[in-house]
């Protein structure tokens, strides 16, 4: 049986300088190490979110989300950093203000500068 410690999210990316801004400046998460290939940061709640340079890769689903207790305030601080969310019109996810209301939940989407797609939930 699968007995593990944690999960870390490993996202690919092109260009690991680049990145290395986008999720440690931009977004604001802790580096906690690195080497020539890629670059480990604590995403909080004793969580961590790995990027690894590769060639580029398409994907078209939500590869991580972080858990806020704001997502207003959160979609609003990234907004002002120049991050651009998805807006949703059609489908499951309808969007006002780059927020979609999921059940008693809600969620924001945006993407890094490779395009893959990261998410916001605000869990209740």
């Amino acid at each position: 049986m699968l007995k593990p410690k944690m999960v870390v999210a490993t996202i690919p990316v092109t260009e690991l300088e680049r990145s290395k801004q986008f999720y440690g400046g931009t977004l604001g998460l802790a580096l906690l190490h690195e080497n020539p290939f890629s670059a480990r940061y604590d995403a909080g709640g004793g969580s961590q979110l790995s990027i690894f340079k590769r060639p580029p890769t398409k994907t078209e689903h939500t590869l991580a989300h972080f858990e806020v207790d704001d997502i207003v305030g959160a979609v609003r601080d990234l907004k002002a950093k120049g991050v651009r969310f998805q807006e949703y019109s059609e489908g499951p996810l309808k969007t006002t203000n780059s927020i979609a209301q999921i059940g008693p939940n809600r969620g924001a989407w945006f993407t890094d500068p490779d395009g893959s797609i990261l998410g916001l939930m605000q869990v209740t």
